[in-house]
């Protein structure tokens, strides 16, 4: 070794706070991702304005075992009371 590396810190790999997932190889959510991509080009990258569209393409991918599923809150989802009683899914902010 010489003298360069070392002084230089050893890069450990950490794997991603949720895992990995798979590639959506055989395009199963291909048009719901291609929804939400345009809805970003649309709104000059606003992910609020595209919280429909994320939401569908997280729903498709839990659908087809892309991704774990997980409750809307934790994936930045919550449930707001509307004055006829239903629920609807906000963003948090």
């Amino acid at each position: 070794m010489n003298a360069m590396t070392m002084n230089q810190k050893i890069f450990v790999p950490v794997p991603p706070d949720k895992g990995s997932f798979p590639l959506d190889h055989d395009g199963k959510c291909k048009q719901d991702m291609l929804q939400y991509m345009r809805c970003l080009l649309d709104s000059d990258g606003s992910a609020v304005a595209c919280k429909d569209s994320a939401k569908s393409y997280l729903q498709c991918r839990m659908e087809n075992n892309l991704m774990a599923k997980e409750e809307w809150p934790k994936l930045g989802f919550q449930k707001v009371e509307t004055s006829n009683d239903e629920s609807q899914l906000k963003t948090s902010s």
